[in-house]
Order: C-alpha cells, then structure tokens, then sequence
C-alpha cells in the first residue's frame, strides 16, 4: 500500500503542531490550557457581577449575560496569560529548559494526532463510504486514525455520543420535495394552495311537474 497525499497530510500536522509546541516550550502550552480554562471558569462564576451594569445599556437579558460574560472571560485571559507567561519563561531560561522542549515537542505530537482523529471521525460522518476518495481510504494512516475514533467514541458519554451523531444527520440530510403524479403520469410540482378557486358544486335539479 503506497503513501497517499492524506498520509502526508497527517504527517504535516503532526510534525507542525509537535515543532510549534516545542519551540513553546510544554509548560508554556499547558498552562496556556490552564488560562483559557481560568478564564472560561471566571467567566461562568463572575458575571452575574456586572450584570446590573450591563442591563443599563441593554433591556435583552441574553445580550446582557453575553456581554457580561465576555468582558470577565477577557479580563481573566490577560491577567491570567501575564502570569502563566512569566512562569513558563522561566522554566525554559531554567536548567530543565531542555527537557521542557522535549516534552512539548511530544505533547505537540499527541496535540496534532487528536486534531486529526477529530477531524477523521467527522469526515467519516459527514462523507458516505461510495464517495470517498481512494487517497483517503488508501492512506496508511487511515486504519490507525480509524480505530482511535472507535476509542475516542467509546470513551464519550452515551448522550453526547448520540448528540453528535443526530446534530450531524440533521445537518447533512436535507428533506427533499417529492413530485406528485396524476392519472396520467404526469409529474405535478406544485400543491394545492387554499387560495385556489374551488370547484363549482353542480346545480340542483329541476323539479318535476306532473301534467
């Protein structure tokens, strides 16, 4: 089985993702989770603070949460991303500056191989098997990407499994108008609107005289 062009595709990813993460340095990228996941906590406990603030511009409470939120979201960002930057600074001018590239460069790797098993596991959704094409499916790569979608699939709760899997069916199948056909085959497009004249009831008889 020859290398394809998703192979090379996949070996792209991985190696951008585990060179980017190795120049970061590990600390560097995990304590960057670690601030937008502060953030994103400050924001989810902190923003009913500002709401009576954020209702003086605005009588939509949706809009108000939104906006409250997202000024704690960024404010929390900027001063978490300070300090998270200071200390990963540190530890790579530190003497494990060394052993911190090397594990990011192997937590880049793992980083870049979970962004292609997602993006495999919605290809494999969204695409039906006849229309995928032969450098897909012939890729080396692609039994192995393949089986750590059934593993990322089982490890997920039962009912965001099948949210996914309904969100994604409703997105790609879109309900087509069927025609409909008369006594003489012909097709006919176009329903009956309740607006269309109806038709004229018969009149009744005459009645009958008797000479």
């Amino acid at each position: 089985m020859p290398i394809t062009i998703f192979d090379g595709i996949v070996i792209g990813v991985v190696l951008f993702s585990a060179i980017l993460a190795m120049v970061r340095g590990f600390s560097r990228e995990v304590l960057s989770i670690v601030s937008w996941g502060g953030s994103a906590a400050a924001a989810y406990y902190l923003f009913p603070l500002l709401m009576p603030y954020a209702k003086r511009y605005t009588d939509d409470e949706r809009i108000a949460i939104v906006g409250s939120a997202a000024v704690v979201f960024l404010i929390a960002l900027i001063i978490i991303s300070f300090i998270t930057m200071k200390i990963a600074d540190f530890i790579i001018d530190s003497r494990i500056g060394a052993l911190d590239r090397t594990l990011g460069f192997l937590f880049g790797a793992a980083r870049g191989v979970l962004l292609l098993v997602v993006a495999v596991a919605f290809w494999n959704w969204l695409v039906d098997t006849a229309h995928r094409p032969d450098w897909v499916n012939n890729a080396k790569s692609k039994p192995f990407l393949d089986s750590m979608v059934v593993k990322l699939e089982s490890m997920l709760p039962e009912q965001i499994a099948q949210m996914i899997h309904t969100y994604v069916n409703d997105k790609i199948q879109t309900p087509q108008k069927q025609p409909t056909t008369d006594e003489n085959g012909t097709a006919n497009d176009a329903a009956p609107s309740d607006d269309a004249p109806a038709t004229p009831a018969p009149a009744p008889a005459a009645p009958q005289t008797n000479n």
